[in-house]
């Protein structure tokens, strides 16, 4: 894990906001600081022109056909905040919302919020102390992320709670215990706190990295899966995939044959049967279908960690402030839907692989992977928590729905809801990673039951991993501590 970020409004990453999440310092670029000076003083070239501004100089939604009195400016800022922070639910991570408050100041260094560079300082200053504002579960249309990002900027005006090393306290003591003061925002500050979509995007992305961290566990899963069934590797040779080269299948099938590299398998004669069952066979192209959806999610969330979502937004080299439309984010749930549906079947071929393992009639082992006689039933009964898992994954891969919307009294008649399924990312990584963690166990003592003289290395070494969690089930034992403590290991990356 990096140690310290700088954030420069140009090239955050999935790894860096990783990095953020987990307590990595931050620092701000000089040139992104500038840039938000130069968008500030262009707003304030507009404001003392009294230009007709959304949000600035007219009210908000169906009140933007009424213009604000000098007085009404200076109050529209806190009172943008306050009438929008209405997200509900059991609050967001953490480090969800870390991810989120460095996304909007790598953001805001665009210059395009138009807000000074005292904002940016602030938020910095917060993340380094451990500071983050508490936010409800559900706030968001994915038409900007106004009631969740009016409650980060809630806290950050010394109001609501905020959570800190030592616990939840109200927003205006954590302040004051790190030395720090609330923020007085100024005019189309209130916006630039609370019309944005920081905070989906900081779900999206702490979600997408847990999910390559699964990706690539599952990969050695059905590695060792492979070693342990004997399986037929000419479905991932090259050659024959080449002949219908579809997105991502080529990168999954090298990453499982790079796993088995020592191992018998890759050499001809060694696979007990000519033709395996889909689970063991399509790897390619149901990992492959999952790399290609992971690919354009990454493309979609790296480009709204690097993006403006503002309305109005501030066009410095033109000297304009102009209405904008980039706050909507149907391609970032189309994307992450699309990645809900590849975890679907990723999971299906897992809970398929287990069965086919685990069933003499496919893979000539016992019943169950019994070690210890026909009294046993091994790890078999573990099927019914797989399939319980995966039903869990089906529904919740339901797809977001896009419906015409009625807010702000008909003017928001689009929403993109793009909140369900970064939420529900996060719900289905972490079935996925029990789903991999039981895959892992299986194998592991699908292969120890083989005794076999060589296996490739690197399985050699997954399967001591496995090990210093799980020992091998020689008399039947509830697994369940097992799997989750495997789970855990998944979900930390150590078989990635």
């Amino acid at each position: 894990m990096a140690n310290r970020v700088t954030l420069s409004g140009a090239d955050l990453t999935l790894e860096h906001l990783s990095a953020i999440a987990d307590g990595a310092e931050i620092a701000l670029s000089e040139a992104g600081l500038q840039r938000m000076a130069a968008g500030r003083a262009v707003l304030d070239r507009a404001l003392a022109e009294q230009r007709p501004m959304y949000g600035i100089t007219t009210g908000l939604g169906p009140r933007v056909v009424e213009r604000l009195s000098p007085e009404e400016q200076r109050r529209m800022s806190v009172r943008t905040i306050r009438g929008r922070a209405h997200s509900v639910g059991q609050p967001l991570p953490p480090e969800t919302v870390r991810a989120a408050m460095a996304i909007r100041v790598n953001t805001l260094l665009l210059g395009a919020a138009g807000a000074d560079p005292k904002l940016a300082h602030l938020i910095v200053d917060c993340l380094n102390a451990g500071l983050t504002p508490v936010i409800g579960e559900t706030g968001s249309i994915g038409a900007a992320d106004l009631m969740w990002c009016a409650n980060m900027g809630l806290g950050l005006i010394g109001e609501g709670e905020m959570d800190t090393a030592a616990g939840r306290i109200p927003a205006a003591e954590a302040l004051g215990a790190a030395g720090l003061q609330a923020y007085a925002p100024g005019p189309r500050e209130g916006l630039a706190l609370a019309s944005n979509s920081s905070v989906v995007a900081g779900v999206a992305a702490t979600g997408l990295s847990r999910a390559l961290r699964v990706f690539e566990s599952a990969q050695m899963a059905v590695a060792m899966s492979l070693e342990g069934f004997r399986g037929n590797l000419t479905p991932y040779d090259p050659d024959v995939l080449a002949t219908r080269p579809q997105p991502g299948q080529a990168e999954a099938a090298e990453g499982v044959r790079a796993r088995l590299a020592g191992s018998m398998l890759l050499q001809p004669g060694h696979a007990r049967r000519v033709q395996d069952p889909l689970s063991l066979r399509n790897v390619p192209q149901v990992h492959g279908a999952f790399v290609a959806a992971l690919t354009q999610a990454r493309e979609a969330v790296e480009i709204e960690i690097n993006a403006s979502s503002d309305n109005p937004v501030i066009l410095e080299e033109r000297g304009e402030v102009l209405s904008s439309g980039g706050y909507l984010t149907p391609h970032l749930a189309i994307t992450l839907n699309a990645v809900l549906q590849a975890c679907v079947h990723v999971a299906a071929a897992q809970v398929s692989r287990m069965s086919k393992v685990m069933n003499p009639r496919f893979s000539d082992l016992p019943v169950g992977l019994a070690a210890a006689g026909v009294d046993s039933a091994g790890m078999a009964p573990s099927m019914k928590t797989a399939e319980a898992l995966y039903s869990e994954v089906v529904h919740l891969a339901m797809p977001s729905p896009v419906y015409p919307g009625g807010a702000a009294d008909g003017v928001e008649d689009v929403v993109a809801h793009s909140a369900v399924p970064a939420k529900a990312l996060h719900a289905i990584v972490e079935r996925m990673e029990v789903l991999t963690a039981m895959e892992l166990a299986i194998a592991c003592q699908a292969v120890e039951l083989r005794e076999l003289e060589v296996i490739g290395e690197r399985v050699a070494e997954a399967m001591q991993r496995v090990r210093a969690t799980v020992a091998p089930v020689t008399e039947d034992r509830s697994l369940a501590a097992d799997f989750n403590a495997l789970a855990e290991r998944v979900r930390l990356g150590v078989f990635a």
